[in-house]
């Protein structure tokens, strides 16, 4: 609470000062307050800083022409000095409002009997302000420039950047900076939702979730966002702003009332201490006396029908119930108000006043009259006894100790002190219901007797204390008994007697009344409250708790009244008047006099307040010698507030002002006052003002259509100036003034006037026209989703304005007309804002590379619109693929942002985003229209916008989806063709001059083909054409295609290993060449490719893959055949070697006998064993050839098996042809080792038993086994080791 006496003699002295200097410009003329007896403040005003001005200068006065410049003519100086009046009566008129306005306001905040700060309002967050705003976007810059000491992975850097990039350095966040709705919190929310999908998307790391994943990063965030701030600072800075913004004292309202209102202190204080703010008596009063004055007027606009016009001529009978109810329940309210703690019990039934329909009479006395048993007084009283003085006759060692009571209660005692020094400073508390009461003090010593029962009494006083008496220690003279020999005692104490809470004033006065007091006399007067439409004058005698004689003001008027003749005791009279009885009071002082008539002022609740006479009478009961003061401190204030040109403002009766207008001027200049105050309130009041506010309008009776009314005005101005309001702020004041306008009572008020009726048409066509052009610029009046909620409040809200009353609800078709025309205009707006920026910023710089996030945040320097200027074809297609990312960017944004507000229109929102496509889809085309012909660098831009709108449930094959197919299509075709024509050129010229080097998995020429081929299906399938029977036919295409070319691939493979076997040796010379491998391994690849580039993913029988590997199959097995049919030549080729050693022949005679023969002299080589060795030879070679360069182990098995298949079929032919016949011994030996060779060889290379051990060989080891047979009989030295048995020595010494 302010404190009354705080710079009242500085502030005085400053404004005299002010007062008396010449005024030098209208600035310094506002400093001087207005003069006493300036009419009262009229007049509407602004919302201006004038609030604080004042009309020192009057026209015509000595200050009026002191800071004129010097004109230059009369006609233009005249001119000038007559708008400079006008200007300083308007910002006086101003000044005088604003503080009458503030008289209001302080007296609703002083003493509260309706409204009460609210609790359960939702906390507003700090708003960020423009600088605020580069401050954070450095700190964010800072960190990605490595200049702080967060440590962090590259994933949340990526994160930060593209936070810092979409979010930070958008254009509509500093919009939305610039409107006021941009909080702290709506940064971290954003931030949040965007790392959210990133860190879903993240592996799962073993150990580490992924919630602790996002709480780390958001830590970090909170770190960058910080900076270099002491957390601790910030958090106890955020806790004070809290506090400051749940809850606010009495002395913060009165501060934020005068920065809104644009009062200065000094007045401030001046108001204050002339208003009694700290006297909850005085406002009550106050309250009581506007309330009476209200019923009145009610009564007088009866009496005058002087109504309002209303929308019927039926509701003027209801305006005045309505005026009278709500004054009822005022009283009602007031009436409830706690008068005192632990006091009576009784309270007048005011409530019963709401169904009188006339105005109540004050005066009847058979109604809730009272009785002495309802007045009780509860008195706390203290006695402090000090010291005693004058014990000369004890010794200095007695014992001493005093007692103390109040009549009729307990006795309490004080400690024991020695007679030489009888001092205590014990204090007794006492309870008493007596309003003069009794308090005994007597000092005792102890009796020295032994049979003495009781101590000695040495001298008592006897104190008649009341709530006036001093509070000080005073000495008083003690009564002693007669023989006692100390007669001069006195005794220091002091007694407090506390004054309850409902006792208002109290005092000794003469009295004389016609029903009450009837003999002049004086009495001991308490003034008492019993409640807070109740009082009591009440007349007390000593020793009694229940006054002798009461008289309830209710009725009565009290005033100053001069001395009455006859009537001797008193100086200063006053009376208290009714119909039918008057009571004459008299003081001994003017002083008390008028304390008592301003107590009894406030208790009466009349209207009309007494003034102290002219001439105060200057009388003590001393006969004058001694000057006195003259009236109460109140009574100092208010002549200081006069001397101020303040005490028309405290005077004023507030019946007599129209509050519609003074609080539509004071919402208003509270809603600026709140805007600009460091929350991000969206036009919500805080708890403070709306407690203000609440506690006004209930007070002064202002109509709850009339403040909502122009609430919603306020608001629409600002938000049509981008003010970020609140559209659920919008729709409570809108559905209140809805409902009242159709009679609906929302506040009981069941009367509609015209002119709020009116007023109701014309906002809603404002609002309505405000939501429309709000859903038209979602994007940018409710960037990234911010606030959150805002757009479907606002849609929600829309539907509530298009209702034509507060039951039918608005058919869903006019609701859909109306959005689906806002979202068409969207788009364009949107595209259109997109080529304007787009068009500045190409003027400034050259295209760059960077991330591209947010169509309206980041700098486009690309546009279609720009294609004309461009040079190349190159040019315009890359334009307009970035373009094509941004227009992407743009519907995942509001997909991502938007789409929930819009979820029970996403119809609406499909065709939002096809009207935008379609905006796009004109100069795309245009921009495809000048590609040359046979270019595909344009498919980029197919696959940039099939690959997003696919993903999309509702733009896939739709409109535009569809018109980007028709437009590819015939592009994919054309490709298709020359691709196929192409591959098919490079099959043929690669053929022709392919060297059958091994390159990877084949030939230079099939690698070539098959990269070609998957590099077309790749590229055709990550086009992922959306129209499933155009894809189809594209993949059957490409199917047939890899088919053919790998047919071809294959037969002219088939013919180059052909051609190459015929020109290869016959010999056991011949090596299996690298070609002939190659050719197998491009066998073998164009099977694994057929595989993935022909097979048809149909879940039927694949037709192009199964014709393809049966092709493939039959060529292997001609290969193969073709390889084994020379390796059977060959074999046949060594036959024929021995054939010549057959029994019969010339050759074979001659032979022998030459070996024979030359054996005698000289070692002989073994002979036929070359030509076995030759052929052991190559078989091996093949066999290690083959295994190693051919890539296919099931083609080399079959190779083997059917190459060994085949030898022993020739080997057995070829000794059935001489089964008449003995093989010569050279034969035998030669055929020994080439068939165990060749079984043991085949053997090791993984054929099989059954097929090694075939009948064929056992046919060839039976005749071989039976030739070695014969052989070693017949020849004398046997086969030198050469046999048949399974056994490794041969194979030893061979080795």
């Amino acid at each position: 609470m302010l404190d009354p006496s705080s710079s009242e003699e500085e502030s005085e002295e400053l404004v005299e000062e002010e007062s008396g200097k010449e005024p030098l410009a209208p600035a310094a003329a506002r400093l001087s307050p207005s003069r006493p007896g300036e009419g009262p403040g009229g007049g509407g005003g602004g919302a201006g800083g004038g609030g604080g001005s004042s009309g020192g200068l009057q026209p015509g006065g000595r200050g009026s022409g002191a800071a004129r410049p010097a004109s230059p003519s009369p006609s233009v100086a005249s001119e000038k000095e007559k708008d400079e009046l006008e200007r300083l009566q308007r910002e006086e008129e101003e000044r005088k409002r604003k503080l009458q306005l503030y008289v209001f306001v302080m007296r609703c905040i002083a003493y509260p009997f309706n409204a009460k700060q609210p609790t359960d309002m939702a906390r507003r967050q700090q708003k960020i302000s423009k600088q605020q705003l580069q401050t954070i976007k450095d700190r964010f810059q800072a960190f990605l420039n490595g200049e702080t000491q967060i440590v962090a992975d590259e994933a949340f850097i990526n994160a930060v950047q593209s936070y810092y990039e979409v979010f930070l350095k958008s254009d509509r966040v500093a919009r939305m900076v610039q409107s006021g709705g941009c909080s702290a919190n709506d940064s971290r929310e954003v931030f949040k939702k965007h790392i959210e999908k990133r860190v879903r998307s993240l592996p799962e790391i073993d150990g580490l979730s992924k919630e602790t994943v996002l709480s780390s990063w958001m830590a970090k965030f909170d770190a960058i966002y910080r900076g270099e701030e002491d957390p601790r600072k910030q958090q106890a800075r955020m806790t004070a702003s809290a506090a400051s913004e749940l809850i606010l004292s009495k002395e913060q309202l009165y501060e934020m009332f005068q920065n809104i209102l644009g009062i200065k202190k000094f007045e401030h204080q001046l108001l204050y201490n002339a208003c009694q703010l700290d006297n909850p008596d005085e406002q009550a009063a106050q309250i009581r006396r506007e309330l009476d004055g209200r019923l009145q007027m009610a009564e007088q606009i009866a009496k005058e029908r002087k109504f309002p016009k209303f929308v019927s001529k039926e509701m003027e009978n209801m305006y005045i119930e309505e005026l009278k109810s709500s004054v009822n329940l005022l009283m009602a309210n007031l009436e409830s108000m706690p008068v005192s703690k632990g006091g009576s019990e009784f309270k007048l039934q005011k409530l019963k006043r709401s169904h009188n329909t006339s105005i109540i009479d004050m005066g009847e006395e058979n109604e809730n009259q009272l009785s002495k048993s309802d007045v009780v007084l509860s008195f706390s009283l203290e006695v402090v006894i000090m010291e005693v003085q004058g014990l000369k006759s004890l010794a200095p060692n007695r014992i001493v100790y005093c007692t103390m009571e109040v009549e009729g209660g307990e006795k309490l005692q004080t400690d024991q002190a020695e007679a030489s020094k009888p001092t205590w400073g014990t204090q007794g508390d006492f309870t008493t219901t007596h309003a003069l009461p009794a308090v005994k003090v007597k000092l005792f010593t102890e009796s020295t007797g032994v049979l003495a029962l009781e101590d000695k009494e040495l001298g008592r006083v006897v104190l008649h204390p009341t709530p006036n008496s001093p509070k000080q220690s005073e000495w008083h003279k003690m009564t002693v008994s007669k023989n006692c020999p100390d007669q001069d005692l006195k005794i220091k104490l002091a007694v407090r007697m506390d004054k309850p809470q409902n006792m208002k004033h109290s005092g000794y006065l003469w009295a004389i009344g016609k029903n009450v007091w009837k003999r002049w006399k004086k009495r001991f007067f308490v003034l008492v409250q019993v409640s807070q439409y109740t009082f009591a004058m009440c007349s007390y005698r000593e020793k009694k708790a229940e006054p002798q004689e009461l008289l309830q003001l209710d009725g009565y008027t009290v005033d100053y009244t001069d001395p009455q003749p006859g009537l001797e005791g008193g100086r200063a009279f006053f009376n208290a008047v009714k119909e039918g009885d008057t009571v004459i009071f008299a003081s001994d002082d003017e002083q008390d006099r008028i304390l008592w008539v301003q107590a009894m002022y406030r208790a009466t609740g009349q209207s009309h307040k007494p003034v102290p006479p002219t001439q105060v009478q200057k009388l003590n009961a001393k006969g004058g010698n001694v000057p006195q003061l003259d009236a109460p401190i109140s009574q100092f204030y208010a002549d200081r507030a006069q001397k101020h040109g303040m005490d028309e403002f405290i005077s004023s009766n507030p019946c007599n002002f129209d509050h519609a207008s003074l609080f539509e001027m004071v919402q208003r200049l509270t809603l600026d006052h709140r805007l600009n105050d460091s929350y991000s309130c969206l036009g919500w009041f805080s708890p403070g003002q709306v407690f203000v506010l609440d506690e006004y309008c209930a007070r002064n009776g202002v109509r709850g259509c009339h403040r909502h009314l122009c609430y919603l005005r306020d608001l629409l101005e600002r938000a049509e100036n981008g003010a970020m309001i609140d559209p659920t702020l919008l729709h409570y004041s809108f559905a209140f003034c809805a409902s009242h306008v159709h009679g609906n009572r929302p506040d009981g008020i069941g009367t509609v006037t015209v002119d709020e009726k009116e007023r109701f048409e014309e906002i809603k066509e404002r609002l309505r026209l405000l939501l429309e052009n709000q859903i038209t610029h979602f994007r940018y009046c409710f960037p990234f989703g911010r606030p959150e909620g805002a757009l479907k409040a606002t849609l929600s809200l829309l539907e509530r304005v298009l209702m034509k009353d507060i039951v039918t609800p608005v058919p869903q078709e006019e609701v859909k007309t109306v959005i689906r025309k806002c979202l068409e205009q969207a788009a364009l707006v949107n595209y259109t804002r997109l080529s304007e920026y787009a068009k500045i910023e190409g003027k400034k710089r050259e295209m760059y590379e960077h991330p591209v996030f947010c169509l309206a945040s980041q700098v486009m320097d690309l546009t279609i619109q720009n294609v004309g200027r461009l040079v190349t074809p190159a040019k315009k297609l890359e334009d307009t693929i970035r373009l094509a990312e941004l227009v992407i960017e743009v519907l995942q944004q509001n997909e991502e942002h938007h789409a929930e507000a819009f979820a029970w229109w996403s119809d609406l929102m499909v065709e939002h985003a096809e009207t935008f496509l379609s905006l796009f889809a004109v100069d795309m085309d245009a921009a495809l229209e000048v590609q040359p012909p046979d270019t595909w660098d344009s498919f980029p831009l197919f696959q940039l916008l099939n690959d997003s709108l696919r993903s999309d449930y509702n733009l896939c094959n739709g409109k535009f989806h569809k018109h980007l197919q028709d437009l590819f299509a015939p592009l994919v075709v054309r490709y298709v063709d020359l691709m196929e024509s192409s591959i098919a050129q490079s099959i043929h010229r690669g053929f022709e001059r392919e060297s059958w080097e091994p390159v990877n998995n084949g030939s230079g020429t099939s690698e070539d083909l098959f990269w070609k081929l998957d590099a077309l299906q790749t590229f055709i399938r990550d086009l992922h054409w959306p129209e499933e029977e155009f894809g189809k036919h594209l993949e059957q295409r490409l199917k047939l295609m890899a088919s053919d070319m790998i047919e071809s691939c294959v037969k002219r493979t088939r013919i180059a290993f052909e051609v190459k076997l015929q020109k290869t040796s016959r010999s056991t010379d011949f090596r299996v060449p690298q070609s002939i491998c190659t050719m197998f391994n491009v066998m073998v690849d164009a099977k694994a490719q057929s595989t993935k580039l022909c097979s048809m993913e149909m879940g039927q029988e694949h037709q192009y893959h199964s014709k393809i590997d049966e092709l493939i199959e039959e060529t292997v097995k001609e290969m193969i055949t073709l390889l084994v049919a020379k390796f059977v030549t060959i074999l046949e080729g060594v036959l024929a070697k021995l054939s010549r050693y057959d029994e019969g022949t010339l050759f074979s005679s001659f032979l022998s006998f030459t070996v024979k023969a030359a054996s005698k002299y000289v070692d002989v080589p073994k002979p036929g064993m070359d030509v076995a060795d030759a052929y052991v030879t190559f078989v091996r070679h093949s066999q290690d050839v083959l295994r190693d360069k051919v890539n296919e182990e099931m083609y080399i098995e079959r190779l083997f098996d059917q190459w060994y298949t085949s030898s022993m079929n020739v080997v057995c032919t070829w000794l059935t042809d001489r089964m008449d016949l003995q093989l010569h011994i050279y034969q035998l030996k030669t055929l020994i080792r080439i068939v165990k060779k060749t079984y043991r060889d085949f053997r090791l290379q993984g054929v099989l038993d059954s097929t090694l051990n075939s009948k064929t060989y056992e046919t060839i080891r039976n005749r071989l086994t039976v030739e070695e047979a014969t052989a070693s009989v017949s020849e004398g030295g046997g086969l030198q080791g050469i046999t048949m048995k399974d056994s490794d020595e041969e194979d030893e010494e061979d080795d």
